[in-house]
């Protein structure tokens, strides 16, 4: 496959094109972290200091993934143990913002797989005028009208001296017998208390099934329960002393890059291209011609599979993102211009392929959950599926994505 290097009548890109990336994403974070630390961060995380967690995990993953490729011109001993610390900050804050994009991916899901809620019906249908006489109005003119039961379709009296008889008789307005407790009649919930009929909407349930409830309720009761796990283990790293020690190496890197000897005369641009060919490795590795035809169900093998670890045949789309997201970190440093369309376009197909893998995973967890009903079960199966069905979606956009992005290398 043709490979899109750099462009080879520009210049060499000098190491100082990197140490002044550096420079500003450890600005960036360093200045997240005081917005964070300003807008607080307790039980209930204001907007502001969500989008400042965000940016301290932007500004994390840009500095880590620059350490990676551009480690020959940098000290070997500082940005190997500087990585690690990087990698840690950035995966710990990503888990709360994690579950709660996956509940919401979910919860969407169920609606959308359990149909809109049904329209009104239009005025003069057959429909609405038998709604208006069931609502104790008047029909339409053509109308047909229903009876009312005759008394001959009535239940029999109950026998003398039945508790029945007597509650029948108490509804019926007349006077129980000593020692009988009075029952009230049971009040019409379109009825108003001086007979009057009054309309009352029906609550909002989102046209969802028994089976689709319970299941978003379960999905809700377990994602929520581990976003708010995550999010204490967020604070209580942003506390701790392994933090600081990431913070204050960042504050010192804001200000000076310890570069290697020999990165005076070291060109950036074939360490990128480095990057740029690790990726098309891996893409090569990857089922593209099945990938590229529609509906070819490849994600649904191995769907029944008792094992509750993460599907086998995702890691190797998974290790394709994080390799794309360091070719395009790499192209960051080399070039002002932004990537290519085609570019972001694969990276956003593997971003929804994460998602939709990561959500069946969860759907199929809850499913393990003991002792729940069997229509919630289906449900989560229903799910389940619908979200191996947007990973297989997934990799068709990518396959199309990187054709461009090879096409446009020729």
């Amino acid at each position: 496959m043709a490979q899109r290097h750099l462009d080879p009548t520009a210049g060499p890109v000098p190491a100082d094109a990197l140490a002044g990336y550096l420079r500003a994403r450890a600005t960036e974070f360093l200045r997240a972290l005081r917005l964070h630390r300003e807008t607080g961060a307790g039980a209930a995380a204001s907007e502001d200091s969500v989008e400042a967690a965000r940016a301290l995990r932007r500004a994390a993953r840009r500095i880590s993934a620059s350490l990676h490729t551009f480690q020959p011109v940098l000290d070997r001993d500082w940005s190997e143990s500087m990585r690690p610390e990087l990698a840690w900050v950035s995966g710990t804050l990503a888990q709360e913002h994690a579950y709660a994009t996956r509940l919401d991916q979910l919860l969407l899901t169920l609606h959308r797989l359990s149909g809109p809620p049904q329209p009104p019906h239009p005025a003069g249908s057959r429909a609405a005028g038998a709604a208006r006489v069931g609502a104790g109005g008047t029909p339409s003119s053509g109308a047909s009208v229903i009876p009312p039961p005759h008394p001959a379709d009535t239940p029999p009296p109950h026998p003398a001296g039945s508790r029945a008889a007597g509650a029948a008789r108490v509804g019926a307005g007349g006077t129980p017998s000593s020692g009988a407790s009075v029952i009230p009649p049971p009040t019409d919930p379109g009825t108003s208390a001086n007979g009057n009929r009054t309309v009352i909407p029906a609550p909002d349930r989102g046209n969802l099934t028994v089976g689709a409830a319970k299941a978003g309720a379960l999905l809700d009761r377990q994602l929520t329960l581990a976003r708010t796990r995550a999010h204490s283990t967020a604070l209580q790293a942003l506390g701790s002393s392994r933090f600081h020690a990431v913070a204050d190496k960042v504050a010192v890197l804001a200000s000076e890059v310890p570069l290697s000897p020999s990165a005076t005369t070291t060109d950036l641009r074939p360490l990128a291209d480095a990057a740029r060919t690790r990726l098309a490795d891996a893409v090569a590795a990857l089922p593209l011609l099945t990938a590229g035809s529609p509906y070819n169900a490849e994600a649904l093998i191995h769907g029944l599979s008792p094992d509750p670890a993460p599907h086998p045949q995702d890691a190797p789309w998974h290790q394709v993102r994080l390799l794309l997201r360091l070719h395009r970190y790499a192209l960051e440093v080399c070039h002002t211009a932004a990537p290519a369309k085609s570019l972001l376009a694969a990276g956003e197909a593997l971003d929804r392929h994460r998602d939709a893998s990561e959500a069946a995973a969860a759907a199929a967890q809850a499913a393990r959950t003991p002792r729940i009903a069997p229509a919630t079960a289906y449900a989560l199966g229903v799910l389940h599926a619908d979200q191996r069905h947007e990973v297989e979606a997934a990799r068709y956009a990518f396959q199309r994505s990187w054709q461009k992005e090879a096409l446009g290398a020729l």
